[in-house]
């Protein structure tokens, strides 16, 4: 095994699995997790682990902290040797709780992948970030307010005073995912473990996660375990990389050999499926990838709507949220989410919405559909006005438009099998027999890339990605003409996630669906879309085709996510050494602000540029 200057040659192992073996029971018997892994971490080395959603990464990482106990899964043999400090390490599969509970959180750090069950919902952020610090390193509670604070500061949160004292609840999927990293890294643990750690946040602010984690492990030789699907992440972080397929290890070496000369075809495949920023140049329309190699394999077809009609109209959407404040709760601000958008969506075609987390992107969506009602504005579906229907009219016109949502978990009842969740539905909409209902379902499983025995589990019996293909599923179900797909494959590894991508595209194909797809990954928007707009602070400031807006960037925000895109190649490390962060303008104005209208220059027919509004004080 090669050793870099990350981790010197000689250097004892901060932690060193052998032979670790972990199963779960099911209705079926025992089924192994994770069967027979070893591989070590060494100080200041940073391990990716990767592979298929399934494939036991985070069963590997959740074992470590001996968490994987309390989702009923059973370590049968193996040990886990961590070093704490002292030179003598422990065979973590063998401490006792209360060593347990010393070892998480203070020795061991972990990002979990889902912010949202990770975070308690009546506890404040500040609350939240200060207890392990006032448990582990024996703070007050004023000094550890003053670290949290530092902290929210280091994952670049906007107004981090203010979010001290907010719930979980109230900031956007990438904030969460932004304060569960910070919890992870308050008492600077000696190893951190990274489960998708940067899945709900966009390009520029993973760019500085990336850094930050980056920063730590070299600055204080913290190891790190990281867990992705993303293979250009592994690029830039990883020293060495373990692949994993069903519970076991199929291949383990140094990034580079990984990435340039894989042994396995599973690696190979992985890498095939990525999709990677720049390899659409010069195409006009979306092109499914192709995921068959050999001569058999069909050469993905453009997709091109013949003369394209309009079919979503949004005019001067506004939406504004209220702040409360002072004893009697009054309303002393607002936040400006969505200001002044206006787009046009053609039937059959993709509009994707990028932009930083917190940037209005998925509250532009709801606001769409109604499930947050917009201040101002016009949106105009197949030409019927959306804002003006009562809710009788409403619930029967959301049959033709769906949403897929970013969190699967919280989307989807832990308590109704998979089959009825997609039923309900139907159900709602009286549509088909029961017999026609359960072909329809079977077919969309069979769509999803999902084994028709699946219909009789239950959310957490899945994992994330997983979960997200039941989410798609369901969104499926009524036969919508429109899709909003907020994020929808954010949490699907490189595999799935390009067989997702290509079942979306076919369904357009097939049944001329329009997607307003709602993403911060690049790569993949270069992939789907005929037109992009890319939102900031609220407002849309570029829009034009895909061609234009990738390979003819106006704006210095559109080149900013540009440049912060991380590339599938490890020989081009893009992860900047020293973090620059820059304050996010803030979306709160007082009341009776009125904002500036948006105005746009025309670079070329069809493709606008906002002018930035000149400020005064």
């Amino acid at each position: 095994m090669l050793d870099d200057a990350a981790a010197p040659v000689g250097a004892a192992p901060l932690v060193s699995i052998d032979g670790l073996r972990v199963s779960f029971q099911t209705r079926e018997g025992r089924v192994a997790g994770v069967n027979e892994i070893s591989f070590d971490i060494r100080p200041g080395e940073c391990v990716c682990v990767v592979g298929e959603s399934g494939s036991g990464k985070s069963v590997t990482s959740l074992s470590l902290m001996r968490l994987v106990e309390y989702g009923g899964g059973q370590i049968e043999r193996g040990a886990m040797l961590f070093d704490r400090g002292d030179g003598r390490p422990v065979d973590l599969a063998r401490q006792s709780d209360a060593t347990m509970r010393d070892v998480r959180g203070n020795r061991i750090g972990m990002i979990f992948q889902e912010p949202m069950t990770s975070l308690n919902p009546v506890f404040t952020i500040g609350d939240q970030l200060a207890e392990s610090l006032i448990v582990h390193r024996g703070m007050t509670r004023a000094q550890a307010r003053a670290r949290a604070l530092a902290l929210l500061r280091e994952v670049r949160i906007p107004e981090p005073e203010r979010r001290l004292d907010q719930y979980p609840h109230e900031l956007s999927g990438g904030m969460r995912q932004r304060v569960v990293i910070a919890m992870a890294m308050a008492c600077e643990p000696r190893l951190l473990i990274c489960d998708e750690p940067t899945t709900a946040l966009d390009v520029t602010i993973q760019a500085e996660i990336l850094a930050l984690i980056n920063r730590l492990k070299r600055e204080k030789r913290m190891a790190v375990l990281f867990i992705t699907h993303d293979m250009a992440v592994v690029a830039q972080m990883a020293d060495r990389v373990v692949v994993m397929l069903r519970g076991d290890k199929v291949e383990e070496g140094p990034v580079e050999q990984i990435f340039e000369s894989p042994r396995e075809d599973y690696t190979k495949a992985l890498l095939a499926a990525v999709p990677r920023l720049g390899e659409m140049e010069g195409t006009d329309a979306p092109v499914p990838l192709r995921l068959m190699r050999g001569a058999s394999a069909a050469e993905p077809r453009p997709i091109v709507v013949e003369d394209p009609q309009p079919l979503l109209e949004v005019r001067d959407l506004c939406t504004r949220f209220a702040v409360k404040g002072g004893l009697l709760r009054r309303t002393v601000a607002q936040v400006h989410a969505v200001e002044d958008v206006s787009f046009t969506l053609n039937g059959g075609e993709t509009l994707s919405l990028v932009g930083e987390s917190g940037c209005g992107k998925s509250t532009c969506g709801r606001s769409i559909l109604r499930l947050v009602e917009p201040t101002s504005g016009s949106v105009r579906l197949g030409g019927t006005d959306v804002l003006a229907l009562s809710s009788g009219q409403l619930r029967r016109a959301r049959q033709d438009m769906q949403m897929i949502f970013q969190d699967p978990f919280a989307s989807l009842d832990p308590q109704m099998r998979l089959f009825d969740q997609i039923e309900e539905p139907m159900l709602n909409y009286g549509i088909g027999s029961r017999t026609e209902r359960a072909d329809r379902i079977a077919a969309l499983f069979d769509r999803v890339e999902l084994p028709r025995s699946f219909m009789r589990r239950y959310p957490h019996e899945m994992s994330g990605g997983q979960r997200q293909r039941i989410a798609i599923a369901r969104a499926l179900a009524l036969r919508p003409r429109l899709i909003i797909a907020d994020e929808a494959v954010s949490a699907l590894d490189v595999s799935v996630q390009a067989q997702v991508l290509n079942l979306l595209m076919e369904l357009q194909q097939d049944m001329g669906i329009s997607m307003l797809f709602i993403s911060h990954d690049m790569a993949v928007v270069e992939r789907v879309s005929h037109h992009v707009a890319v939102m900031y602070l609220g407002r849309i400031v570029e829009i034009g085709t895909r061609r234009q807006v990738f390979e003819n960037p106006q704006h210095s925000y559109t080149r900013q996510l540009m440049a912060a895109v991380p590339v599938a190649d490890p020989r081009q490390k893009k992860i900047s050494e020293d973090l620059n962060f820059k304050p996010i303008p803030s979306p709160i104005h007082p009341l009776g602000y009125q904002p500036p209208r948006s105005t746009y220059r025309e670079v070329a027919p069809g493709h606008r540029v906002m002018v930035e509004p000149v400020t005064h004080g």
